[in-house]
């Protein structure tokens, strides 16, 4: 799949946005190592702190598909110049599923505006093989 229709998945994702309070939709579109596509929206509620990020959806919707690896992920969001970059908590969640190589692609409603690894993201980041010691993650 090559960029552009993934964020197009992206943003098609965040048209569905449940964002009633913020006003502030975001998408995300996943490639897996399956050559899957995992989309999700962001979802608000009430009670804020119990609201669902967009990368948060798709990386549980790939899971429970079978995926276990990001190959790709593209993030639409916010307007203007502004980026919408994945937030600390979602950068932690991609990286669970992804290594620095992993491209980050950063969309607002209507094309790419920046492009990252997620090296560049979270550098020096925590990963699952920080805490394996039987060669599992080599």
């Amino acid at each position: 799949m090559d960029d552009e229709a993934l964020i197009k998945a992206a943003i098609a994702a965040r048209n569905k946005a449940y964002a009633p309070y913020s006003g502030f939709k975001v998408g995300a579109a996943i490639l897996d190592n399956l050559g899957q596509v995992h989309t999700g929206q962001n979802v608000e509620n009430a009670a804020y702190p119990n609201g669902i990020c967009a990368e948060t959806v798709a990386i549980a919707i790939m899971v429970q598909q079978g995926g276990s690896l990001i190959s790709k992920i593209a993030v639409s969001g916010g307007d203007g110049d502004m980026l919408c970059t994945p937030c600390g908590g979602c950068r932690q969640q991609i990286r669970e599923f992804a290594n620095g190589k992993t491209l980050v692609l950063i969309a607002d409603d209507s094309q790419l505006k920046a492009s990252f690894t997620l090296d560049a993201l979270l550098p020096n980041s925590f990963g699952p093989e920080n805490l394996d010691r039987s060669g599992l993650f080599d």
